[in-house]
């Protein structure tokens, strides 16, 4: 659905040049939720402002639904603009429009008849769980309420994509969650394809089927969420993870440990097994739980466990490799003292 090819937006400024992007590549699939995630200044907004070229890219090619975007001017390119919505973090809405007018606005804007424009909008306002504010104004609404007609608004065209700049960054967290299921049963009945950019990973682990790590302008991991919580490559994504999932633990309980500490990491459904007690019962080995849970990742399970082992070497050997035969992965944080 979406294709970037070695694309860069450079900003000129007083100090010099800026790579806002720098030579990214990229795809998202039709159908998928795709996040970006990165801290601010990473590029994630200068590359999602480049997909329907609010920001015309430096260098590089944006392919999407088959059309290269960068080489259209004028009316085709607005055309293709109306198949991209957009929502943004402030929702920006007319103040001084109710909210059926903040829909049907778009429509106008698109020379859609006003007869269409009606029953859009009417189904739209069901769609987001709207229909009883149709005709208040912004102002009378919740944070929550404004951002469920941002994403009404967006969705007036019949979008292929829909683009989501920081959508829940000025919500609290039970708006975010309602929001967030919002977006996914949009994807779930559209069949719409969503590009979302967070700085919560919190939101990625909940919506998003893969997802992309910017820093300075570039790419520096990109993946299956799953794939990522599992197994991050790089210590940026190591310490996003760890906002989300910490097993950090205490340098104090660390030191009086006498065994090795491991952590164990189980994907899919040996999550759900009896691999450690089974180890355990196996070999002369004993185990100190010091942390551990299973998480739920677009509802697969993974469970990563931390623990000091006591017992001889040998036996300490072969247990973990009983575990990593079990489709584990094992990782010695620290060996005995």
């Amino acid at each position: 659905m979406i294709e970037i090819q070695n694309l860069s937006k450079i900003y000129k400024t007083k100090n010099g040049e800026v790579n806002g992007v720098d030579n990214v590549t990229l795809s998202v699939e039709k159908g998928e939720i795709y996040g970006i995630v990165g801290y601010s200044g990473a590029g994630k907004s200068s590359l999602l402002r480049c997909i329907n070229l609010l920001e015309r890219p430096t260098s590089g090619h944006l392919t999407v639904d088959g059309v290269d975007l960068t080489v259209l001017r004028g009316e085709p390119l607005r055309l293709a603009r109306l198949k991209i919505g957009m929502i943004f973090q402030h929702f920006y809405l007319i103040s001084q429009k109710t909210v059926y007018e903040n829909i049907a606005f778009a429509l106008k804007a698109a020379k859609v008849p006003a007869k269409e424009r009606i029953d859009r909008v009417e189904k739209l306002l069901e769609m987001v769980g709207l229909s009883d504010k149709r005709d208040v104004y912004p102002s009378q609404l919740s944070g929550g309420q404004k951002q469920r007609v941002a994403i009404a608004r967006a969705l007036a065209n019949n979008p292929k994509v829909l683009l989501c700049d920081e959508a829940t960054s000025a919500l609290d967290p039970t708006t975010t969650k309602s929001i967030l299921n919002l977006l996914k049963k949009i994807n779930q009945e559209l069949k719409i394809t969503i590009v979302l950019i967070t700085h919560e990973m919190n939101v990625v682990k909940e919506i998003c089927n893969r997802m992309a790590i910017m820093q300075e302008g570039r790419v520096v991991e990109e993946g299956a969420v799953y794939n990522i919580f599992a197994s991050p490559k790089t210590e940026l994504a190591k310490e996003f993870i760890a906002s989300v999932v910490s097993y950090d633990i205490p340098e104090t309980i660390a030191n009086s440990c006498e065994g090795p500490l491991v952590k164990v990491t189980f994907r899919g459904k040996v999550a759900g097994e009896g691999v450690i007690s089974d180890t355990l019962q196996q070999y002369q080995v004993k185990g100190n739980f010091l942390h551990g849970s299973i998480e739920y990742i677009q509802d697969l399970p993974l469970g990563i466990f931390v623990m000091e082992l006591k017992g001889a070497k040998e036996e300490i050997k072969q247990a973990l490799k009983y575990i990593e035969e079990r489709d584990a992965q094992v990782e010695v944080l620290r060996d005995g003292v």
